[in-house]
């Protein structure tokens, strides 16, 4: 993409995601994912019905009336978005691609997160880790991963899930909160890595797909393109069987990932291509509320 053509295209993800997380999502971010603790704020005098294990004996000794420590939460979080960019993600056939999609919730979060003092950080998996961001505040750093989740060309096609999840265990070492954004379209088993990576992090998954996935279209003889591994085949879609057949891969594809979900604890929520985000990333707060 041409520079002028992406600093535009940063600019109007810009405007639209700062505009989301500042008058939606504000609240609803703030709630949902909790700092680290309590943090000790000051002392003030003792007032009725204050918790007596707040009491500060020494400086009630000192002034020989009670006084009790105020905590206040500490906010600061540190957020790593995993962004899925295998071949799989080039794929819509509504309004807008999978990855369309991704780049605008991802920026979306992102916002919500400086907004909140959070850091945030990025890593871009295929079935490698194709790059890391560190975690940073500041919107200089926003626009910077903005313009990666635009423009940036993996090496490589295929997926592995488990190998991101376990890059995140090694490679942050304070408890983040990471939000898993993908297809889930994994010929692998990640959920041993994402279990492991949820009790040192707070993962939360984010499932993008097309409605072109769940179903086939009734249109005779059409040629398909697995986007990973670049095979191809002729299936006939008028055939009942046929997309019986594929309809039953998806549900139980959807049930195998959403139990792994369950088995490792991780929140998720799904959302398709021709769907409203925000009102999926609101369901995903609520739930954690």
């Amino acid at each position: 993409m041409e520079t002028s053509e992406l600093l535009k295209k940063v600019r109007q993800i810009e405007i639209k995601t700062r505009g989301l997380s500042r008058n939606i999502f504000a609240g609803q971010y703030h709630s949902a994912f909790k700092g680290r603790g309590m943090a000790f704020s000051e002392v003030r005098e003792y007032e009725f019905g204050d918790d007596i294990r707040d009491i500060d004996w020494n400086v009630t000794a000192r002034y020989i009336r009670p006084y009790v420590k105020v905590f206040e939460e500490e906010r600061e979080l540190t957020v790593m978005l995993l962004i899925d960019v295998s071949g799989s993600k080039d794929f819509g056939s509504i309004h807008q691609m999978k990855k369309d999609i991704v780049t605008e919730m991802a920026a979306t979060l992102a916002f919500s997160a400086i907004q909140n003092n959070d850091k945030i950080g990025v890593v871009f998996f295929s079935d490698k880790i194709e790059k890391f961001i560190p975690p940073q505040k500041g919107k200089r750093h926003i626009l910077y991963i903005i313009r990666e989740l635009i423009d940036f060309q993996p090496d490589e096609k295929k997926t592995d899930i488990s190998q991101a999840l376990k890059y995140l265990t090694n490679a942050i070492k304070k408890r983040c909160t990471a939000f898993l954004i993908s297809d889930f379209i994994d010929k692998g088993n990640y959920q041993d890595a994402l279990t492991i990576a949820n009790r040192k992090h707070d993962v939360v998954a984010i499932q993008v797909y097309d409605r072109r996935e769940t179903e086939l279209p009734k249109v005779g003889l059409i040629k398909i393109k697995d986007a990973e591994t670049g095979a191809e085949r002729w299936i006939d879609s008028s055939s009942k069987r046929v997309r019986g057949a594929y309809l039953e891969w998806w549900n139980k594809r959807q049930e195998e990932m959403n139990n792994s979900f369950k088995r490792s604890r991780v929140d998720s929520v799904s959302v398709r291509t021709e769907d409203d985000y925000v009102k999926a990333l609101l369901t995903l707060f609520g739930k954690r509320n």
